[in-house]
């Protein structure tokens, strides 16, 4: 993760990198792989790790919606007009890619099963892949029920605000505030008590 962290701080160090991404861009428009290819490498990390958060560390699936997301923006890429940096739009198009994904497993839970009134279903990959890896926090985050780890992330680690968070989710404002509220509070409670006495 440390790594993730060092490449966004140094796209953002790295005026040039704007100029150089909007070529790759403009060739990448007109149908250069090498260029596409060069902005998969300049933005994987940071886009795999937003999965990863918002599969609750399942590394997986985070891995096959990190290809779907890159997928899609390829397919997509001509409607990206330059209104906001590539990265930008290459994040607001993974967390729509997340949620679509989560609709569609969670209907497919629904015909599957009868789901009993009152009981949010969290869905978290495999705990133990990175039990020694994952800091106490992450660990916090990916225990969430889902609609709350989703807000959660979406508003502290990712910057959105709760009026794009009710646009991109389709939950009301003050339902995302109050799952805000409550993924905080649940994240303070494990952290307050990491053995769950």
């Amino acid at each position: 993760m440390g790594e993730v962290l060092a490449v966004t701080s140094w796209q953002q160090d790295n005026p040039d990198l704007s100029a150089t991404e909007s070529h790759w861009v403009e060739k990448a428009q007109a149908g250069d792989r090498k260029a596409f290819e060069e902005l998969y490498r300049s933005h994987c990390d940071r886009i795999f790790a937003l999965c990863w958060r918002m599969c609750g560390g399942d590394r997986t699936l985070a891995e096959d919606l990190v290809q779907d997301a890159f997928v899609r923006a390829w397919n997509k890429l001509k409607l990206f007009r330059g209104d906001s940096k590539f990265g930008t739009w290459l994040h607001r198009l993974t967390v729509n890619v997340v949620l679509s994904d989560r609709r569609v497993r969670l209907k497919r839970v629904q015909r599957e099963e009868e789901l009993v009134e009152g009981i949010e279903r969290t869905m978290v990959g495999d705990r133990n892949v990175f039990a020694g890896l994952r800091s106490d926090l992450e660990a916090a985050i990916a225990g969430l029920p889902e609609r709350a780890r989703t807000v959660l992330i979406l508003y502290d680690i990712e910057g959105y605000q709760h009026s794009e968070i009710a646009e991109i989710t389709g939950m009301a404002v003050g339902s995302s505030k109050a799952q805000l509220h409550r993924a905080r509070k649940l994240v303070r409670g494990v952290l307050d008590d990491p053995g769950g006495s």
